[in-house]
Order: structure tokens, then C-alpha cells, then sequence
């Protein structure tokens, strides 16, 4: 498979207190798996973001980074208005994929 026919994904973890990480990824089950289980000394670790609540897909590398550039620049309010418009319960997206966050 060629670096042209991959998907990356521009993503946002979350917590039940609306913590979010946003991140980028051309694995997206793997990194979810990462956050759900994390190293000591990471922000996921400290801050139990563990629910994949937003992802959006992209064919260029450069645009998934340009996304999460952006939405890392973007007000707490913004980054939560984001992920209530299409994911208003906070819902693990990733749950059918792994099953239930721990």
C-alpha cells in the first residue's frame, strides 16, 4: 500500500469532565488502544482521556496535520462545541471497535 492510499485521522480523546487531547494518527484502532492503555507518564495516563468522541478522515497526511493543528488552537469552548455537534453524549466512538473503556 502506498503512503497515497492510506487514511489518517485528526482526532479528539475525551473524558466524563470534558478533558480532551486531540491528536493525529494514520492508525487510528492502534491509538485509540494506546490511550486506553497509556504510560505512566503521559498526558492520557494523568488526565484519563480514554474515549475516542471525534475523528474525521483525510487522504493527505498534510491536511489530517493542518486539522489538528487547528483544532489545537481552538478555545476549550470551540474543541467542546465540536464534539457535541456530532457526538452529543460523549459516546466512545471507539467502543465497537474495542469494547468498553475501563
Amino acid at each position: 500500500m502506498s503512503p497515497s492510499q492510506r487514511t489518517y485521522h485528526a482526532y479528539i480523546m475525551g473524558d466524563c469532565s470534558r478533558t480532551t487531547y486531540v491528536g493525529v494518527t494514520n492508525d487510528l484502532v492502534r491509538r485509540v488502544q494506546e490511550h486506553r492503555n497509556p504510560v505512566q507518564t503521559s498526558f492520557t495516563s494523568r488526565y484519563h482521556v480514554t474515549r475516542l468522541v471525534d475523528f474525521e478522515p483525510f487522504s493527505d497526511v498534510r491536511l489530517a496535520i493542518e486539522r489538528e493543528k487547528r483544532i489545537k488552537g481552538w478555545t476549550r469552548a470551540k474543541k467542546l462545541a465540536l464534539v457535541r455537534a456530532g457526538n452529543p453524549d460523549w459516546l466512545d466512538l471507539a467502543e465497537e471497535w474495542l469494547g468498553p473503556t475501563l
